[in-house]
């Protein structure tokens, strides 16, 4: 019974996992070669990647300087609302992110409060980078705010606490003991979240249609001029994407080492 539990088993995930490496291998096999070669010809896929990596690491900045202390606050303090607040903040991740362009664009439209102060003082979210940066954040900045919180968590609070009763203040303690410890986990929660918003489509397209991130532009080749010319945006797209999965594999690899 335990070997036919474990033939099941072997089977059910080989066939998962088939089913997830399948279209991206034969995505990048079918178009990565032709997606490279554009990069040489096609000015517009080159803006656009330029512009989805430039706005991606934007909206990765702020949500680190916004999402650390948050994170810790959530890790190390106990408050009235807490379990609330951390609900609140996976929110985006759960609703679907056409949704989220169209709430994104109910608080920063032209006629809203916000969006019609920030154009009052000369500055347009809405049809800008500035739109795409704000869709971004709101759909990859709780995956950072989530792997920080656990980063933080996992260090032993009691080293804080010895800082504080050598003469360090809270903020020396942090930034001496308790940064240093969590900062592969912030890292890799920074790589994740630029990853996510790399990837992001549904609320960008809401927000902000033109300038084309890549995303936006493997859609608009595909509607208006078939699967052939979508194919290399998406292969580059997708080759793009490699890049901080591997850093972060190479980051949890490293870590395991140095755990062993």
């Amino acid at each position: 019974m335990q070997a036919l539990l474990s033939i099941v088993a072997a089977l059910m995930a080989s066939l998962l996992l088939v089913f997830l490496a399948a279209p991206i291998l034969r995505l990048v096999t079918e178009g990565g070669a032709a997606g490279l070669a554009r990069l040489g010809s096609d000015a517009e896929l080159r803006r656009s990647l330029l512009l989805t990596g430039l706005t991606a690491t934007a909206a990765t900045g702020l949500g680190v300087l916004g999402g650390t202390p948050l994170a810790w606050l959530l890790a190390r303090k106990e408050f009235p609302g807490r379990a609330a607040l951390s609900a609140l903040l996976d929110l985006p991740l759960l609703i679907p992110h056409p949704v989220a362009g169209i709430a994104l664009l109910l608080l920063l439209g032209r006629d809203s409060a916000v969006g019609g102060a920030a154009l009052d003082l000369g500055l347009r979210i809405v049809g800008t980078p500035v739109g795409i940066i704000a869709a971004m954040l709101f759909v990859s900045a709780p995956l950072f705010v989530s792997g920080a919180r656990e980063a933080f968590a996992k260090v032993d609070a009691r080293y804080e606490g010895v800082a504080r009763t050598l003469g360090d203040s809270p903020w020396r303690a942090f930034r001496r003991v308790t940064l240093p410890l969590a900062s592969r986990g912030l890292l890799a929660s920074a790589v994740v979240m630029w990853a996510r918003a790399v990837s992001e489509f549904g609320a960008i397209v809401i927000l902000t249609y033109n300038p084309k991130v890549v995303s936006v532009l493997s859609y608009d080749r595909f509607t208006s001029y078939g699967l052939q010319e979508a194919l290399p945006v998406a292969a580059a797209l997708a080759l793009l994407a490699l890049v901080p999965l591997t850093l972060l594999r190479a980051l949890r690899t490293d870590d395991g080492r140095r755990k062993t």
